[in-house]
């Protein structure tokens, strides 16, 4: 039997939302192993890279997710975001990136993802890794576009630390997997970059905190840009 997503109206499956980035993944590659000069791509108003991948995969993730009972209201990076007002009430909301790492898509090393936020069990449980700020020779996974100064000295606080880079919200995977043992982002990123990517964290066992209070990251706010955050393993005092 499928798990839920327990709501005050109904419940939705969580199968069918695996089965809904299963095939938002599917339209992807199909685009990804064609044609370059068919992915169409154009510079987004914040100058940041919009191809057909992320327009279909959009188009289908809207579409099934719409048609699931209840419907919730969605918020998708592809999509005009409503004002605060209109989203202030909302209970429950599917948060969605349809492809995370689309640099990473057009350079073609295979670091993006399906990201569609919903709060369940998983089917197959990952445990994150325990450890302690103390000790040495913890895993740091980095943003292969993002290792700034400033997150260079955070990698250096701890002691004979590695490090693993990757792109799109795959570096929170290896958090949840117990492969990494801390992530930090410390520049900007969109609650749909990351929404997905806590609850697979949190139900394995870790942490995604804002740098700035220690506090969980938090959504549907009235500024969508994420603080600066941590995703952290199960960490002991």
């Amino acid at each position: 039997m499928d798990k839920t997503l327990s709501v005050t109206d109904g419940s939705v499956r969580l199968g069918d939302i695996v089965a809904i980035a299963r095939d938002a993944g599917a339209a992807i590659m199909k685009i990804y192993t064609g044609d370059e000069a068919d992915w169409a791509t154009k510079a987004k108003s914040d100058a940041s890279p919009l191809t057909a991948a992320d327009l279909t995969a959009n188009a289908l993730i809207c579409e099934r997710l719409g048609a699931l009972s209840p419907a919730f209201p969605i918020m998708s990076e592809e999509n005009k975001q409503l004002d605060f007002e209109a989203r202030a009430g909302w209970s429950y909301y599917w948060c969605v990136d349809p492809l995370d790492g689309t640099k990473e898509f057009i350079k073609r090393n295979g670091e993006f993802t399906v990201n569609i936020a919903s709060d369940a069990g998983s089917e197959e449980p990952m445990k994150v890794a325990t450890y302690t700020e103390a000790d040495s020779g913890l895993t740091l996974v980095c943003s292969r576009s993002h290792m700034d100064d400033r997150t260079k000295v955070f990698v250096a606080g701890y002691k004979d630390a590695a490090t693993a880079s990757m792109g799109s919200s795959l570096k929170f995977m290896l958090i949840a997997q117990g492969k990494a043992h801390v992530y930090p982002r410390l520049a900007p990123t969109m609650e749909w970059d990351t929404a997905a990517s806590q609850v697979v964290v949190e139900e394995a066992g870790g942490t995604v905190v804002r740098e700035d209070t220690g506090k969980p990251v938090g959504y549907n706010k009235r500024d969508l840009l994420n603080p600066f955050f941590i995703a952290r393993g199960n960490v002991q005092e």
